[in-house]
């Protein structure tokens, strides 16, 4: 992920859990099965964008929606709540200030970020709009499902209170509830951990909120490290 990236292309690395131990050449057939899981995930993830993209919500607000920046086959998936002005202006998620502050981050975890997917529980509107007092936000769950079974992280890393919440809604299949508790992994479902962060782009300028923002998303480096490299 960068600060300016946009939608998942073919030339993303694969995750690395999925890749052959180090000096143990891959086989053809193994070669082949990742290609074809790469090519499957880049083309349901282009559908969906395209599926969000021509739907009502966002065209009612007069609108295009903001969609996901990152690998469609990243180890940690990043849910904000709704996009900020410079995200609704570029159409691309975590594009500028929020972006620069996850790469700072990950950069000081020594987490390669192409091994991130960034999206958004509402896909359009934002500041000044808060979707979650009324119904328009039922219609972007079944969007971010959808996202989480392409994509198949290993790791979902809520931001924010909102997110939890729209998150706990979504009724994703075999997904038990979260809690809004700060740098605690939690199982979410048998092959996905969540860990809770707050929200990022409230986290940006006051002092003390750089701190509990960072205190909790550090976990993902602990997180990282207890991986099997394989």
């Amino acid at each position: 992920m960068s600060p300016d990236a946009h939608s998942p292309g073919p030339d993303r690395r694969a995750r690395s859990r999925r890749s052959a131990p180090p000096g143990e050449p891959r086989s053809a057939g193994a070669e082949d099965l990742q290609g074809a899981r790469e090519r499957r995930a880049i083309a349901e993830m282009r559908a969906l964008n395209d599926e969000i993209t021509a739907a009502a919500p966002c065209r009612a607000q007069d609108e295009l929606p903001v969609l996901a920046s990152g690998s469609p086959q990243a180890d940690i998936m990043l849910v904000k709540w709704a996009p900020n002005l410079a995200e609704r202006q570029e159409g691309v998620a975590f594009f500028g200030r929020a972006g620069t502050a996850i790469l700072k981050s990950m950069q000081r975890l020594g987490i390669d970020p192409l091994t991130l997917y960034g999206t958004l529980c509402v896909k359009c509107g934002g500041e000044g709009d808060d979707p979650a007092e009324g119904e328009d936000v039922e219609a972007f769950l079944p969007w971010l499902s959808r996202e989480v079974q392409i994509v198949q992280p290993a790791l979902i890393v809520p931001m924010g209170e909102r997110v939890v919440d729209a998150i706990n809604r979504m009724g994703h299949p075999m997904s038990g509830p979260l809690s809004p508790s700060p740098g605690e992994v939690q199982g979410w479902t048998p092959s996905i951990e969540a860990l809770y962060v707050p929200d990022i782009d409230a986290s940006l300028d006051e002092q003390a909120a750089k701190r509990a923002f960072w205190n909790a998303f550090r976990a993902i480096g602990d997180w990282h490290q207890a991986q099997p490299p394989y």
